[in-house]
């Protein structure tokens, strides 16, 4: 991950398999295509160095159908 990007950490509920976890990636890059993302499927976190606003990524994650929360940011 890009260390001089703030880093996001976010719960993201309903990633139930590796193709949930890439629409996840790729919602996230359609906000920032730069960021750099880390999904833990089995943990429900999203790892996120990006220098987008995270309620932005939450709306558009909850928009592909995924319930979220900010753990950090």
């Amino acid at each position: 991950m890009d260390a001089t990007r703030p880093e996001l950490l976010m719960r993201v509920d309903g990633m139930t398999c590796d193709g949930c976890a890439a629409a996840v990636t790729r919602t996230v890059k359609r906000i920032d295509p730069k960021a750099d993302v880390q999904v833990d499927r089995t943990g429900g976190r999203v790892a996120i160095r990006t220098d987008a606003q995270a309620l932005d990524l939450a709306e558009a994650l909850t928009k592909a159908g995924y319930t979220t929360t900010a753990m950090t940011g």
